[in-house]
């Protein structure tokens, strides 16, 4: 894999955050990270995977903490589908460091 696909991109924005989650998969088209901050069973954070026509981002904390998205650009906000998916068919359409923060404080939220 390129290191400029949605996927690698995607990837390398989340792996910081491995050290304090779970890594329940970490494949050639789907990389999950799990919490357990913010309750007593494991949730999703954040999943990448590899579809048909698009790598998705599902970033979850973003569905409890609908705040987070506040001030979100229009170049990110038409990436997303539904309340806490982001689609991209290459890795000029992510706009590297508003995600990382939105990771960033997506992680501090919980």
């Amino acid at each position: 894999m390129s290191d400029d696909s949605p996927f690698t991109i995607l990837c390398d924005l989340l792996r910081p955050y491995s050290s304090d989650m779970t890594v329940q998969a970490d494949t050639e088209n789907t990389f999950l990270l799990e919490e357990e901050r913010s309750g007593e069973k494991p949730q999703m954070f954040a999943r990448v995977h590899i579809g048909k026509r698009y790598t998705s981002f599902h970033l979850m904390p973003i569905y409890c903490h609908p705040g987070l998205l506040d001030g979100m650009s229009e170049q990110l906000r038409k990436r997303m589908q539904g309340k806490s998916c982001f689609n991209f068919t290459s890795g000029e359409q992510i706009p590297r460091d508003e995600l990382q923060d939105l990771i960033r404080r997506s992680y501090e939220s919980l």
